[in-house]
């Protein structure tokens, strides 16, 4: 098997394991393109991304740009068989896409063709679906339309969040990308259309964020789930944001009003359209994460109070 010159782009920590499993491969990596650092945190301190990092860790040249066509004319001049897209943030257009020998190859955190876009996982989890995966496809203009190489599937569950369902997935996937990449340059990769239903996954906002009472418990915990880490799901005390960190459904307490806050027994319960959700951790506006037990110390003894 010839070994191949590789680009790798990626920005997050989902892209690190692929830099990582490639750069042990026997493939060389010529260059790293990744965004430019942003401002992290509340002190807002300029933070090179992930993969960012882990190139320098590496020893492996990196281009930093928000838009391929900024580093166009640096990129463009190299000997280049294959590029790698892990999650960089910005689209590939002509001429850089054909500019690889065999042209680009992108990892997916999904079953193609459901949710293509930029939150495949997180709207995965948000619908309900049994199960999720990763998908390696020859990158093309359309938005995730290529033929796929190989894929993988893995359950949801009832109780995974997005975050830990793509820590899983960024790692397996690693590792089928660098079956792909060895297959090509083998000449044994083969290439699969894409069938079925096309949805899409577009980027989460603060309303995708807001849980929504008047929906079943199911639907209201996999809103939650589907949202953490990120942008991380929350709720309106009064006119201040509570976020809600951790909760279960309370399959075995008596229905409330939607929306309607009651403690039982230690337990603090907020009603659906169904069965109640019971709070395990919050983070009230301004205030560190807590158990929701010692959040419910502080509200009205003599009514019930109610989330909006």
């Amino acid at each position: 098997m010839p070994a191949l010159r590789l680009v790798v782009a990626g920005s997050p920590a989902a892209a690190v394991p692929t830099l990582t499993t490639l750069s042990a491969s026997e493939h060389e990596i010529v260059r790293v393109i990744t965004r430019p650092p942003t401002p992290q945190g509340r002190k807002r301190v300029l933070t090179p991304t992930p993969v960012a990092l882990e190139a320098e860790r590496l020893g492996l040249p990196v281009l930093e740009a928000t838009r391929l066509v900024q580093i166009e004319g640096e990129l463009l001049p190299l000997a280049v068989d294959l590029g790698v897209i892990v999650a960089y943030g910005a689209l590939v257009r002509e001429p850089l896409l054909s500019w690889p020998r065999l042209g680009w190859i992108n990892l997916h955190f999904s079953l193609l063709p459901r949710w293509r876009g930029a939150a495949p996982v997180q709207h995965a989890v948000i619908a309900g679906d049994a199960q999720t995966g990763a998908t390696v496809f020859q990158l093309t203009e359309g938005l995730d339309e290529g033929d796929w190489y190989a894929r993988l599937t893995t359950p949801i569950g009832a109780q995974r969040t997005a975050g830990s369902l793509l820590d899983e997935l960024s790692t397996t996937g690693a590792a089928l990308v660098r079956q792909v990449v060895d297959d090509l340059a083998a000449g044994t990769a083969v290439a699969h259309p894409q069938e079925g239903i096309v949805t899409l996954a577009p980027k989460l906002g603060r309303d995708d964020a807001a849980l929504r009472w008047d929906e079943p418990a199911e639907a209201v915990h996999a809103r939650l789930r589907g949202v953490t880490p990120e942008p991380g799901a929350f709720t309106l005390w009064g006119d201040q944001a509570i976020k809600v960190l951790e909760a279960a459904i309370a399959r075995d307490a008596a229905a409330l009003p939607a929306g309607t806050v009651r403690r039982e027994g230690g337990r603090v319960l907020v009603g659906t359209a169904t069965v109640p959700l019971e709070l395990l951790r919050v983070q009230p506006a301004g205030k560190q994460a807590m158990s929701a037990a010692d959040w419910a110390r502080g509200l009205p003894s003599d009514r019930d109070p109610v989330f909006s």
